[in-house]
């Protein structure tokens, strides 16, 4: 596995790839790597003749009160994974390689990003839409994956991918989790032990909510009512919000129908935690 720092070279190595018919899978992070992430990778290995990781924390996606500082890194670790994972090039440019001085272009992609994570946290897709589009024309991928834990992420990248033109396949894959149904996250390491065992309450009231579809519910208000109560047994989560929508158009539903999405964002302490689900109702 080669380490690349400057944008231009990544570029450089990818262009030539292309020229010589080889396939490139893409993998974007920002590092403290989990199992999910490498089942990322290994998804883009199975797939693709060549594997590039993207590791920087990208400083436009959070906002002035959140934890860009505190984010956690850890280079060498990250680096010693990635090299067992299968992975080729492991791209980690530094923040002004990225945003020059004097940096003023940003991709939006509307209509999506104004709610859920977008309501909570204002200006997040925007940094999320730029930087995949830069790491896009650095590293011209023709397949990239994602994880369906951020899966308003997902939507949104696979709208401007489409809106854009890119041509790269956009793979989503299933959310990876821990024993107690916990999504992997580099943020689970913030939690305390008793907040970690208490936030396995998230996953848990997804699979309520399910089987509560599943044995006919269809009132939207009675389904997170249900789900509020539940979390709020626990005396250390805080809910942001619970949300059920469209699958494809993030639209917020009145009465289940088609492909749903259940979406959840809760704080455990300072740590702030979101997962989903998505299911299909039969006719």
């Amino acid at each position: 596995m080669k380490i690349i720092r400057s944008p231009k070279e990544m570029q450089k190595i990818c262009r030539d790839f292309k020229r010589r018919g080889k396939s490139i899978g893409f993998v974007p992070t920002m590092g403290y790597l989990h199992r999910g992430h490498l089942n990322l990778v290994k998804i883009a290995g199975s797939k693709s003749d060549v594997v590039v990781v993207s590791l920087f924390v990208n400083p436009a996606q959070f906002g002035p009160r959140e934890d860009f500082h505190r984010y956690p890194r850890n280079f060498k670790r990250d680096w010693l994974l990635l090299e067992k994972s299968g992975c080729d090039y492991l791209f980690a440019p530094g923040v002004r390689a990225m945003y020059p001085e004097g940096y003023h272009t940003y991709v939006n992609v509307e209509k999506l990003t104004g709610h859920l994570e977008g309501a909570v946290r204002p200006g997040h897709f925007k940094g999320v839409t730029t930087i995949v589009a830069k790491l896009f024309n650095l590293v011209q991928p023709d397949i990239a994956v994602f994880g369906q834990k951020d899966a308003q992420q997902a939507v949104v990248l696979k709208k401007m991918v489409d809106d854009l033109n890119y041509g790269i396949k956009m793979i989503i894959a299933p959310t990876v989790r821990e024993r107690s149904g916990l999504a992997c996250s580099s943020r689970n390491q913030y939690l305390s032990s008793e907040e970690r065992k208490q936030a396995k309450v998230l996953y848990q009231s997804l699979q309520l909510a399910k089987e509560m579809i599943k044995n006919g519910e269809r009132s939207v208000n009675r389904l997170v009512s249900k789900m509020n109560k539940f979390i709020d047994k626990q005396p250390l989560a805080e809910i942001d919000y619970i949300a059920v929508t469209n699958a494809h158009t993030l639209e917020l539903l009145n009465k289940l129908k088609g492909e749903v999405l259940i979406s959840l964002a809760v704080r455990f302490g300072k740590t702030r935690l979101i997962d989903n689900i998505k299911t299909k109702l039969r006719k």
